[in-house]
């Protein structure tokens, strides 16, 4: 049952496996304690290949490690419902960890209430194409002239707040930090994400337990929760999720504040608000079909916004302009108005 007003909270695992994890670890912490039970825990893992992100299930804490971390792609969810049915049925205690759009997705399938499950959902940004992430692949394993075998999406290397992308291939590993990194970068520029991210519904309902992500200004709210480890934001929004995370506070080894939730969400907004459709959007999608990754990177990275556009315009235009040449003008404003972004193009 949801509780009356949404609870907020600081709260990080003080464990070695936080540097493994996106931010505070707390996600790891529950997921032992269902483990510990005999549980089974649910959460997305890269595949062998890293080509592609997938729901798998585990019951051993040796695995645990594989569901650690963001991953920034749409995963595979197969017939992991049907497999968390079966196990709720079984009365096996059961996490379930995902994007709020998952969880309202499972709940809707399951259509019951279940007193052995539990729900935890991240706070989503939006979801990029898998696509784009296997054009990235190739992209990266042809300059580590090797095959990628393991990429942390979250690596904190240099701090939390600095986080990057690390690669490791079979005789090297590559660093590259979120300002220059090209698939993270149009992440964040929200060229790639998937159509209903733009206008998420799991904004306005969500019907997890338990909401965790990362506690983006930590240092104005609760500056003494901030060791450059990672902090997480957990928000508890059911009866359920109180009496789980209150279980988990009291141990030793998690550091816990309350905090007001606006004050909590504030620099975090992706937990209440979509993002913003870009123009550059659905002409990004038509070339990433036409165009190898650095061809994409090159167009949409490489050059400011305005210039991006003029050039996506003079594309769409092309066509017109060679028939302009060959004579198929029909008036003086037909003319004038091409000539306006016919630049460079005198020799082609």
């Amino acid at each position: 049952m949801a509780i009356n007003e949404k609870k907020a909270y600081a709260a990080y695992y003080d464990n070695d496996i936080r540097m493994k994890s996106s931010s505070g670890a707390i996600f790891s912490l529950l997921a032992n304690e269902v483990l510990e039970k005999k549980g089974i825990v649910y959460g997305v893992a890269m595949n062998a290949s890293c080509t592609e992100a997938e729901y798998i299930g585990i019951t051993e804490k040796q695995d645990l490690e594989k569901l650690l971390g963001s991953k920034y792609l749409q995963a595979k969810i197969k017939n992991i419902f049907k497999n968390v049915r079966k196990n709720l049925v079984l009365n096996k205690l059961v996490l379930f960890t995902g994007t709020g759009c998952q969880i309202n997705g499972l709940k809707k399938f399951l259509q019951k209430d279940y007193k052995n499950l539990i729900c935890v959902d991240i706070i989503c940004h939006g979801v990029p194409s898998p696509a784009l992430w296997k054009e990235y692949v190739g992209y990266m394993e042809n300059k580590m002239q090797g095959k990628m075998e393991k990429v942390n999406f979250r690596c904190k290397d240099q701090g939390w707040e600095n986080f990057g992308m690390k690669e490791y291939g079979s005789s090297k590993e590559v660093y590259i930090s979120k300002s220059k990194d090209p698939y993270m970068q149009m992440f964040l520029s929200d060229f790639c994400l998937r159509p209903s991210c733009y206008e998420c519904k799991a904004k306005t309902l969500r019907l997890s337990d338990l909401t965790i992500g990362d506690f983006w200004g930590i240092d104005t709210i609760a500056p003494e929760m901030n060791d450059s480890k990672g902090t997480s934001l957990v928000i508890v929004r059911t009866n359920q999720g109180e009496k789980i995370f209150n279980r988990l506070i009291s141990k030793s080894s998690v550091k816990v504040m309350e905090v007001e939730y606006d004050d909590a969400t504030k620099e975090n907004p992706a937990e209440f608000r979509s993002v913003y459709r870009p123009k550059e959007r659905e002409t990004f999608f038509i070339d990433m079909k036409k165009m190898d990754f650095e061809e994409l990177r090159k167009s949409y990275l490489s050059l400011p916004i305005k210039q991006r556009i003029k050039n996506a315009i003079k594309k769409i235009l092309k066509p017109v302009l060679k028939r302009a040449r060959r004579g198929g003008i029909k008036s003086n404003l037909d003319y004038g108005m091409l000539m306006q972004f016919n630049v460079g193009e005198k020799n082609e």
